[in-house]
């Protein structure tokens, strides 16, 4: 999981001109979360002391978005599985940057547990 965080980090670093201080993978069956804070650049503070959250999670949501296939490769190639899925959120009080990634199942697996309380069954 560190490998994990430290590439995440570095590629942070690396396209946005800053990364974030702080990083943790969490690893829990096909979910990966990578938590990471202290990310925001001097513009989008300059942003949010003023008011303007939206256009800085606006922004941010369009450089996740390229930067998807980067963050998929590096958990791909630490873990040795399938990304199925890329999502991303952020929160700026406190700085929070979650980057979530669902695997595939392994072959032994059906995917996601559909027994889960409030599960719909069909």
């Amino acid at each position: 999981m560190a490998a994990i965080s430290r590439r995440i980090v570095h590629l942070l670093k690396e396209y946005y001109g800053k990364g974030p201080t702080k990083a943790r993978t969490y690893h829990w069956g096909d979910l990966v979360v990578v938590l990471l804070s202290g990310g925001f650049t001097r513009a989008e503070k300059t942003l949010l002391e003023e008011g303007r959250e939206r256009a800085v999670i606006e922004q941010r949501a369009e450089l996740q978005d390229l930067m998807g296939p980067r963050f998929k490769r590096v958990i791909e190639e630490e873990l040795n599985r399938e990304v199925i899925a890329f999502m991303s959120a952020n929160h700026h009080d406190p700085d929070f940057n979650a980057e979530l990634f669902v695997l595939a199942p392994l072959p032994s697996e059906n995917g996601l547990d559909t027994t889960a309380e409030g599960a719909v069954e069909g």
